[in-house]
């Protein structure tokens, strides 16, 4: 991500020898440019394209500076190694996809609403039985509930009728 290369523009983080791009022309295109844009240079960044078949041992590496193409042996102990390390950055991507998903599925639409804490939310939570009630509540309703005023039912009315 460029986030983690800016870091090298700033003279922190250590820089790398060679640079893997999971893709073909068109994402290794966009890379080169994310570099040339941050005035990244002497890094060599290879695309790991698969082939024509899109069977894995068929990959072509592309030069991004160059654009030549190399293919290895489907037997290659560096060929093998390129593809763990593809696989392994497509399982660490997938798993931290999942994660923030799942934080985001966690997380109560009620908690970044200010002066809702942990306390009026469960409040909340259990007076209307749920988020789908609490949501076709009125302001009014919403008063009835231990600790909710006015304003803040108004508050709250209009950030779950905001989404």
């Amino acid at each position: 991500s460029p986030r983690r290369y800016r870091r090298l523009v700033n003279g922190e983080g250590k820089r790398p020898d060679l640079v893997f791009i999971d893709g073909g022309k068109g994402q290794l295109n966009i890379a080169r440019e994310v570099f040339e844009s941050l005035g990244i240079e002497n890094i060599p960044l290879i695309g790991v394209a698969k082939g024509v078949t899109r069977r894995a041992g068929m990959e072509q590496l592309i030069d991004a500076f160059t654009g030549n193409l190399y293919r290895a042996p489907a037997d290659s102990p560096a060929l093998h190694l390129i593809q763990h390390i593809r696989d392994e950055s497509h399982r660490f991507a997938i798993s931290g996809h999942r994660a923030r998903r799942d934080k985001k599925r966690r997380q109560s639409t009620l908690e970044g609403i200010e002066g809702v804490g942990p306390k009026r939310r469960r409040d909340l939570i259990r007076y209307f039985g749920g988020i789908q009630a609490l949501r076709k509540a009125s302001v009014d309703e919403m008063t009835k509930v231990r600790g909710i005023s006015k304003n803040l039912a108004v508050t709250i009315y209009a950030a779950l009728h905001d989404e």
